[in-house]
């Protein structure tokens, strides 16, 4: 090996560090106070570092073996960098009025750090230079505004977000003579989960359909997406997308609605997460067309796909919020053909504006000019839509009339098309935010199976919730449906990965309500469902370490299960957690601890917390 080529590949040995030293960063992400309450977590995390550093080892091997140089070439892109400030303006906004937004952060972060990584190695295996910009960043943020594993499947979202580094980077196609990507990055790794996730009923594994819901919160999160629209489609061009997606939503819906007397989308024209798709998932320049034409045609495909989609996946009994993650793939595939057909129309259109004698600055001006004429019919049709209530502003403050219960009881009476299953449908909404009512007319709805077919399985989870709401007759009506085999159907839908049907299974056997009663077995229900998420279970969970009921007594699992309930916004648990540092009852007292405790837990709004916080701190918030 010549000396000239020594030094080359000891420069590019050195440059290899820089992947080892982000693989090294992402395992400090185990240190972080959600991973060191999480194995799975940790683990998720120090498998994702293995597979870089291996990667990386392969890599240094075949360098030195072939002699080759290694560059990097600092290139921030525009496009990449807007794409981070509009997500991050989403992030904020939605994450005040859901603060599981800023609490995942720190992971959103570990995944920039761990897709940087892997990007500069996958270039490096197959060409000299990385390009050292923001590209990976987008890829993150547009990538978890739809979908979040668990902590304890997380190692998910890592094979996720690789699919769309590698994709990037090996499947490729000629564009106008350059090689580019074929499928957006952020969507193609979605697409494909999305369809692994239905097929194999694993949706409560994620963050999913917690996300689509919590996108709805934000006031006016509307005006805020379309505002932030506005400067994608100022600077990109990509305005004609956005508007014909929307325009076919519009014309659809309005459609089905003179058709039925009902809404396709319940409580909105558009969703909140497919108006996010529409201007943030569809719209990746590379990825779409570039004549005027097929970008028409494009986001009409995927307007008319999200609208079909809902429906089949409501016929399927799959979550509905995947209708705007299964199209974005397959449309990708047709930009080529798409573009073909797309300019034969644009000069077709420029013909016929010839021979009609239109002002030539109509069909020659600029592109420039003619995006920010596209841009303005975008602006009056959302002004049509905002004003008539097809979407919610609370700036225009004219709501959609599927958004009250009341409108879809009617349509249930009236035996509207498919209104009944709707209107059970938000009732189970409610009872998901806390509403005991709803949950007991949903369980009794699916439960003697008139209105709806009957389903076993929703009407345990609608008369345990509003039992444990203390509602009026739910107990009573819950524990008739489980003396009547409901234990049964709680078991099976616990063995499915259900939370909230292990934390209702283990509150029957706790207290013996119509089942005999069973403590150990009780553990066990309850540790599933707080492993699964069920934040309430956890804090049961960590009672019965603390008395000794099914299991010795472990104060220190009592902790660990209290704080992790507490990590979730249950407010009981936070002071329960507070008094054992308060007492030192697990090991070190630490008063520091317990103050923090206590003020987490009346921010999640438990007012004996609040109570003690106002009064000497030696009181037992319990007994105020």
């Amino acid at each position: 090996m010549s000396t000239r080529t020594m030094r080359k590949t000891k420069t590019s040995v050195r440059l290899l560090a820089l992947p080892t030293i982000l693989a090294a960063v992402l395992a400090a992400f185990c240190l972080l106070p959600r991973a060191l309450a999480s194995r799975s977590l940790q683990l998720s995390i120090g498998l994702a570092v293995v597979a870089l550093l291996v990667f990386a080892w392969l890599l240094r091997r075949d360098v030195i073996a072939s002699g080759r140089e290694l560059k990097i070439e600092f290139l921030p892109r525009h496009v990449h960098y807007v794409q981070l400030a509009m997500h991050s303006c989403l992030y904020a906004y939605w994450g005040w009025y859901w603060r599981e937004v800023y609490g995942y952060v720190p992971l959103i972060l570990a995944q920039i750090v761990f897709a940087y990584a892997l990007d500069t190695l996958v270039c490096w295996s197959r060409r000299d230079k990385w390009i050292l910009g923001f590209g990976p960043v987008p890829i993150i943020l547009s990538t978890n505004l739809f979908l979040w594993f668990r902590d304890d499947w997380f190692f998910l979202q890592f094979v996720m977000i690789a699919i769309g580094v590698v994709a990037k980077e090996y499947v490729q196609w000629k564009r106008e003579g350059r090689s580019t990507h074929i499928f957006n990055p952020s969507a193609v790794g979605l697409f494909i989960f999305s369809v692994i996730l239905i097929a194999t009923h694993s949706t409560n594994i994620t963050w999913g359909a917690e996300i689509a819901e919590t996108l709805h919160r934000p006031p006016n999160i509307y005006l805020e997406i379309f505002v932030l629209g506005l400067v994608v489609q100022a600077l990109f061009s990509v305005t004609l997308v956005t508007l014909s997606a929307a325009a076919m939503l519009y014309a659809m819906n309005m459609l089905y609605t003179q058709t039925t007397g009902v809404y396709q989308f319940i409580d909105s024209g558009i969703p909140v997460s497919v108006f996010i798709g529409l201007h943030l998932l569809v719209t990746d320049p590379a990825t779409s067309p570039r004549s005027n034409s097929g970008k028409v045609i494009f986001g009409g495909l995927y307007g008319g796909c999200v609208f079909g989609l809902y429906s089949l996946l409501s016929w399927m009994g799959a979550p509905r919020f995947y209708d705007k993650l299964l199209c974005v793939p397959p449309l990708n595939l047709s930009v080529r053909v798409l573009d073909r057909i797309g300019y034969s129309l644009d000069r077709s259109a420029v013909d016929l504006l010839k021979r009609i004698r239109v002002p030539r600055f109509v069909w020659a001006g600029s592109a420039r000019l003619t995006n920010f004429v596209f841009m303005s019919i975008w602006v009056v049709l959302f002004g049509v839509m905002a004003a008539t209530g097809f979407i919610t502003t609370e700036v225009v403050g004219i709501p959609h009339p599927g958004a009250d219960p009341a409108f879809w009881e009617q349509a249930c009476d009236a035996h509207r098309h498919n209104a009944c299953p709707t209107w059970v449908g938000i009732l189970n909404v409610q009872c998901e935010a806390g509403s005991g009512s709803a949950c007991l007319t949903m369980g009794n709805a699916t439960n003697l199976g008139l209105i709806v077919p009957r389903e076993p399985a929703a009407a345990a989870r609608g008369l345990g919730r509003a039992c444990d709401l203390r509602e009026p007759e739910a107990c009573q009506a819950f524990a008739n449906f489980v003396s009547n085999g409901g234990d049964a159907t709680l078991a099976q839908s616990c063995d499915q990965g259900d939370a909230n049907s292990c934390f209702f299974l283990g509150t029957v056997l706790h207290v013996g309500k119509g089942v005999a009663q069973d403590d150990e077995r009780a553990l066990r229900v309850f540790g599933e469902s707080c492993k699964d998420g069920y934040v309430r279970a956890c804090g049961v969970l960590g009672s019965m370490y603390l008395t000794g009921q099914g299991t010795p007594v472990n104060t220190g699992k009592a902790l660990e299960n209290f704080d992790r309930s507490c990590a979730g916004r249950w407010g009981e648990s936070c002071v329960a957690a507070a008094m054992l540092y308060h007492r030192g009852a697990a090991g070190t007292q630490d008063d520091a601890l317990s103050q923090k405790r206590f003020e987490q837990g009346c921010e999640f709004g438990y007012q004996p917390a609040c109570r003690f916080l106002q009064g000497p701190a030696s009181a037992d918030p319990l007994l105020r």
